[in-house]
């Protein structure tokens, strides 16, 4: 028997089209109700808490009771990069709507990757900081340099809390619309919180997308360089 015979089970979760459109939605890294997650499917509420049901069961997503209510979220940051290297190697959505489009385009712009920063705005912080010489691009992970520890810790990034969390550090995700790879980890939510304490960037509700505001416009540029143009 073989020994990786359980991978077929986790296959046959992702390969169901509502379960894959229910994941990628919890990939915000938010608590979502079965009702939020059917409408966001396009399924009926009863067939949504079938699957997830099964999502539950398959361990990829976990459930929090609140008295009546059941909330949503995907099980770890592990399953997301999962789901983030399959969408890397998956045919780009059809698109039926300029709705879709215009979804798709605040996605590719900046977007949730679970719990940090994705698309041009992901992929584009992470680069500066590589130029900068604050990160080093090592196999599978980014490498904190000196330089960068200091910028890090100088910019209110709380190091010591970070690497003491039971979880990848600052793990290479790599990103499914820009081909490239963008900081994860538990450095990269520490960015990410740290931005939307600043008021950088808000949530887009609905989609995982993420918009920059005018204060974000200026701090990217005056403290990352972003864009680079």
């Amino acid at each position: 028997m073989s020994i990786n015979s359980n991978v077929a089970q986790v296959v046959s979760l992702l390969g169901e089209a509502s379960r894959a459109s229910i994941l990628t939605s919890l990939m915000d890294g938010r608590f979502h109700t079965a009702t939020e997650l059917a409408y966001m499917a396009g399924i009926k509420p009863q067939t949504a808490s079938f699957h997830l049901s099964k999502l539950v069961e398959g361990n990829l997503v976990k459930v929090e009771k609140q008295g009546r209510h059941r909330y949503f979220q995907l099980a770890n940051a592990e399953v997301a990069t999962l789901l983030e290297s399959l969408l890397a190697i998956s045919p780009p959505p059809e698109i039926r709507s300029l709705k879709q489009s215009n979804q798709l385009k605040l996605l590719q712009d900046a977007r949730t990757c679970y719990d940090h920063l994705a698309g041009k705005l992901g992929v584009g912080i992470t680069e500066s900081m590589v130029s900068a010489g604050y990160l080093e691009k090592e196999e599978k992970e980014f490498i904190v340099t000196r330089k960068g520890n200091q910028f890090l810790v100088d910019f209110g990034v709380d190091m010591d809390v970070l690497k003491k969390k039971r979880r990848s550090f600052s793990h290479a995700c790599i990103d499914w619309s820009e081909r490239h790879h963008h900081l994860g980890g538990s450095l990269g939510n520490g960015l990410m919180i740290r931005f939307l304490e600043l008021g950088w960037i808000v949530q887009v509700p609905s989609i995982r997308a993420v918009k920059i505001t005018d204060a974000g416009k200026n701090g990217f540029k005056q403290f990352f360089e972003y864009p680079n143009e």
